[in-house]
């Protein structure tokens, strides 16, 4: 099993003026690869908050998965990049590489997506984008991935 956290980083989320149908989808979609969510919450676009719900879920939690949903782009409240990068010990940045420009063969504003990806101790955090659609087109191109990167974090290197 992969305990999961899903963090959904929107003002108007947090607010109840719009429906997280993003963090639906990841609940759903991850149960593919035996994901279990232990947490979801929906948080304005704080960079303190996120950074400390980040921080709380990967060092007393101990989830191994973190994905977050939304907060990417390029307006001035969009900072769950750079809280991410506030909390994460190494970069992971093939995870985003590979969404935007796998993204980019489905529409070419993939590329304003900042979202970033890394390890904060055992924990791997993947920024997602905000929208249903997106984050269903990513997790479509990096989910065969996540289950080998999380025997990895947990210590399983032998190779098969």
């Amino acid at each position: 099993m992969i305990k999961i956290g899903i963090l959904t980083c929107s003002d108007k989320g947090s607010n109840g003026e719009r429906v997280d149908t993003s963090g639906v989808a990841i609940k759903e979609i991850v149960k593919e690869i035996g994901g279990e969510v232990i947490k979801y919450e929906i948080v304005p676009d704080d960079k303190k908050n996120i950074s400390e719900k980040l921080t709380k879920w990967s060092d007393k939690l101990k989830l191994d998965l973190i994905f977050t949903t939304g907060g990417t782009g390029l307006s001035k409240r969009d900072i769950t990049p750079e809280a991410t990068e506030e909390v994460i010990d190494r970069k992971v940045p093939g995870f985003s590489e590979i969404m935007r420009l796998e993204g980019f063969k489905n529409t070419k504003h993939s590329i304003l997506s900042r979202g970033v990806s890394g390890l904060r101790k055992k924990t791997l955090i993947i920024n997602l984008p905000g929208s249903e659609k997106a984050v269903r087109e990513n997790l479509k191109i990096i989910l065969p991935s996540i289950p080998h990167a999380i025997e990895i974090i947990r210590g399983k290197t032998e190779h098969k």
